[in-house]
C-alpha cells in the first residue's frame, strides 16, 4: 500500500476510534480525555475533533467539551431502519423467552472479530444476563461466537483465536465451532465471565450461511445439563423461525 494510502487509512482508523471513546458513559469529552485515552498527541486530536466536527459527527458544547454531532441522526436512523426487527421477529423471541422460564435472549451478527447484539428480549428473571443492543463482546468466546464461527475456515477460526488470552484457544474454538456445525447448536460455561452461560443457535440467510446466533443466556446454577438440553432444542425451533422470516440486515424489506 503506498505511503499516502496507508496514512490516509490510518487517519480514517484513528477517527472512528476517536468517536467510538463516546458512549453512554462518556457522552462528552474534552481534548485532554480524549488524547490521554487514545494516547495521540494533541496536535493529531485536534486535527481529528476539528475534521469531525466539520462534517457534523462531533458537535462543541461551548463548554471545552464535545458530544456526537447532528451528522450522525441521520445514519443512526438509517441502521436502526435497517437492523430493526419486524414485530414477527420480536414476537419470537418473546416467546422463546417465555418458554425457558424468563431468561434473556439476545441476537447476535459478527461484525470483523466481535459480536453484536443487534436485538434483545430481557426477560423476567430477577437475575439475569444483561447486554444492551449494539455492544460488542469477543468472537473467541461464548455459545453464540461458536454458532457465528461453525460455518467459517479454520485459519479464520485460528485468527479470532489469537485475540483471545489463552495459548491453547485457537485448538478449543476450532473443535467447538466445529461442534456446533454437527449439532446445530452450542453451549458455554463461563469461557467470557465466570458464572455466566449460554446456549446458541444459528440463524441462516437465503444463500445458506450463518447470519446471525440467537441465543440464551443466564447464570450457569441456572443452565444445568438438563435444561440446556431444553434450551438447545427451543433455540434450534426459534432459530429455523427467524430463518424463514429472512429478517436480519433488513433483507426481508
Amino acid at each position: 500500500m503506498p505511503e499516502s494510502e496507508a496514512g490516509g487509512v490510518r487517519s480514517v482508523q484513528r477517527a472512528v476510534d476517536l468517536l467510538a471513546l463516546y458512549d453512554a458513559e462518556h457522552p462528552a469529552r474534552t481534548v485532554r480525555e480524549l488524547v490521554d485515552e487514545t494516547g495521540l498527541a494533541k496536535s493529531t486530536v485536534v486535527r481529528l475533533v476539528h475534521t469531525l466536527e466539520q462534517c457534523g459527527l462531533l458537535w462543541s458544547r461551548g463548554d471545552g467539551r464535545t458530544v456526537p454531532g447532528p451528522g450522525l441522526l441521520r445514519w443512526a436512523e438509517l441502521a436502526s431502519s435497517t437492523w430493526q426487527l419486524p414485530e414477527a421477529a420480536l414476537a419470537l423471541m418473546k416467546q422463546l423467552s417465555e418458554a425457558s422460564g424468563g431468561e434473556a435472549v439476545h441476537l447476535y451478527v459478527r461484525q470483523r472479530d466481535a459480536r453484536v447484539c443487534i436485538a434483545r428480549h430481557e426477560g423476567t428473571r430477577t437475575l439475569r444476563h444483561v447486554v444492551r443492543v449494539g455492544e460488542e463482546m469477543p468472537l473467541w468466546s461464548g455459545a453464540a461466537s461458536h454458532v457465528l464461527l461453525s460455518r467459517a475456515e479454520r485459519a479464520d477460526v485460528e485468527a479470532v483465536a489469537a485475540t483471545a488470552p489463552h495459548e491453547d484457544w485457537p485448538t478449543l474454538l476450532w473443535e467447538r465451532a466445529q461442534r456446533a456445525a454437527v449439532a446445530g447448536w452450542s453451549a458455554s460455561h463461563g469461557e467470557r465471565e465466570a458464572g455466566v452461560s449460554g446456549v446458541a443457535a444459528p440463524v441462516f440467510g437465503r444463500s445458506g450461511r450463518v447470519v446471525a446466533a440467537l441465543a440464551l443466556g443466564g447464570p450457569t446454577t441456572r443452565f444445568t445439563e438438563e435444561t440446556v438440553a431444553d434450551f438447545a432444542k427451543l433455540l434450534v425451533e426459534s432459530a429455523t423461525a427467524l430463518t424463514a422470516l429472512d429478517c436480519i440486515g433488513g433483507t426481508a424489506r
